[in-house]
């Protein structure tokens, strides 16, 4: 089956030059789309949105350049190129149809081999276009069902695991039910890994959810310090993290336990990368900064935490946000960092991770101070 030829919408109030235009682009094998007015083009393009457009400037009632302002402002045609066919010659009379968001010019009288010529590139360039869009619509759709696969397969290994915990520890306290210590010892272990396992259940619900959840003012210092306590609660052995906050009375307007353990999971995050087998202390620095959204909406406070660790994985890099990449061997990690940059965003914020100069990693932690009322989700 031939493919289908492109549709060119030549739009003249002279009847004349449509034909001649016409007559030209059909014998290229195009499928030309002719109107004699400006506003009988913009009913067409309604209709059935063609693949390029040359448009005559100088026409009565709406001339080309209005017809030109009005497809640039509807999200739905403004990306169909436009030719502009003009008796005019000046360089101003070319900007002006420039600015108004055309794409190439042709003078009159009409040269059909330059005509088809930029008609043709015009095309390639669509073409392209589709091409482009075609690809990266592939590449996110194969993105998406490996990140499916990896959740998958993540899940599956995780729960797995700690579900053979679970069976060895009930086989445990079955051997010795006639030990009140062991079976306590060992019950204790149990509920440890059912916790665990609920814990990944809770992260993965929510990952599902990508609305703003609710918020309330809350003092940064308190946050700062609860997050703190979280952290030491799950590390005793750990060093004091280095605080410099000199907004100490600053109050922002967060969902202060979701922030908080989103802070938690940066601190773990960054105490780990030390590794296991790391003697003395491991120093983590955390430092308060104010900014200026890039979208100019809010104040940001910025949260740096800063460890001198092993650094970022090299084959983890890349996909360090995706659930269960992780370069640990332990049960039931590797969702720290989605769940942290997840609820960030949900606020309105973000959360980044790059190589420290030096050694070590910068996790850098961004909310805004008062959260806008509009929605915000998260792709």
């Amino acid at each position: 089956m031939s493919p289908t030829p492109a549709r060119i919408l030549v739009v003249d109030d002279q009847t004349v030059n449509v034909q001649l235009l016409s007559r030209a682009l059909e014998k290229e094998g195009l499928a030309v789309i002719p109107a004699h007015s400006g506003q009988e083009a913009l009913d067409l393009v309604e209709q059935a949105p063609p693949e390029l457009i040359l448009l005559d400037v100088m026409m009565p009632g709406m001339d080309g350049i209005e017809v030109c302002r009005r497809l640039q402002a509807d999200s739905r045609y403004k990306n169909i190129p436009l030719i502009f066919v003009t008796a005019r010659t000046s360089k101003e009379g070319r900007l002006d149809g420039l600015r108004a968001g055309a794409v190439d010019y042709i003078t009159k009288p009409i040269d059909l081999d330059e005509t088809l010529a930029r008609v043709r590139t015009q095309l390639r360039v669509v073409q392209m276009n589709r091409d482009m869009l075609e690809l990266q619509q592939r590449l996110e759709e194969a993105r998406r069902a490996a990140s499916i696969g990896a959740i998958t397969q993540g899940i599956a290994h995780n729960l797995n695991n700690l579900l053979g915990v679970v069976i060895g520890y009930l086989e445990l306290i079955k051997a010795k039910p006639q030990s009140p210590e062991s079976v306590l010892a060992n019950a204790e272990k149990l509920g440890n890994a059912v916790q665990r396992i609920v814990g990944i259940i809770r992260q993965l619900t929510s990952l599902v959810v990508k609305s703003r959840p609710p918020t309330s003012p809350g003092a940064l210092t308190d946050i700062l310090e609860n997050s703190l306590r979280r952290f030491a609660s799950l590390h005793p052995d750990a060093s004091p993290v280095q605080v410099d906050n000199p907004h100490g009375d600053l109050i922002i307007h967060t969902h202060v336990d979701i922030y908080e353990d989103a802070l938690c999971k940066i601190l773990l995050n960054a105490y780990e990368s030390y590794g296991e087998d790391h003697p003395g202390p491991r120093p983590i620095h955390l430092d308060v900064t104010l900014s200026k959204s890039p979208r100019a909406e809010s104040r940001m406070v910025v949260l740096k935490v800063e460890d001198r660790g092993r650094g970022l994985d090299p084959q983890v890099r890349d996909y360090m946000f995706e659930p269960f990449i992780s370069s640990k061997n332990t049960v039931g990690v590797g969702m720290g960092l989605t769940v942290a940059r997840h609820a960030l965003r949900n606020m309105g914020g973000d959360l980044t991770l790059e190589d420290r100069p030096g050694g070590g990693a910068t996790a850098t932690l961004v909310h805004p101070i008062e959260l806008r009322r509009r929605a915000i989700t998260t792709a």
